[in-house]
């Protein structure tokens, strides 16, 4: 098993991880690649734009989050390298870095194929199913982290 070290990304990264979003791009209703390398841009200059990178330099998961929103705003994990605690590593470097009080994120809905494993991980942090809603006319669910729960 490859091993990775989660970090905040540089702009260097830019590029690698915009081609892994891209790649990506079905898991994702409404990206729209300019926009999102914009928003990218910004996290990389906060320090919110956190990657696993690999001995290589390559770039196997990435996550984006909001300190002033609280929210995990995206996160993907190359097919070749799912199931090997990526994601579980991205969203507990996001919890230490993440101020205190709740934190959301949105995912497929029960019942979605997409949404499965996502639901779960989630799920295992002390993530709890919240609201019904839509985005970029795709339905999806929000999940609540209570500080109550959060073990960071």
């Amino acid at each position: 098993m490859p091993s990775f070290t989660i970090c905040p990304a540089g702009e260097e990264d830019a590029p690698q991880w915009l081609a892994l979003a891209a790649e990506l791009r079905d898991s994702f209703p409404g990206l729209d690649m300019a926009d999102y390398s914009r928003t990218l841009m910004k996290n990389i200059r906060r320090q919110s734009a956190l990657c696993a990178k690999l001995a290589d330099g390559g770039l196997a998961g990435i996550l984006l989050f909001s300190p002033n929103q609280h929210t995990l705003s995206c996160m993907a994990v190359h097919p070749d390298f799912r199931r090997r605690g990526i994601a579980s590593a991205l969203i507990r470097e996001m919890l230490c870095r993440m101020p205190p009080g709740d934190i959301t994120v949105t995912t497929f809905r029960e019942g979605d194929p997409k949404g499965a494993a996502p639901r779960a991980l989630y799920q295992s942090f002390g993530f709890l199913p919240d609201a019904l809603c839509t985005e970029f006319d795709y339905p999806v669910q929000r999940f609540l982290l209570p500080q109550s729960a959060r073990a960071d």
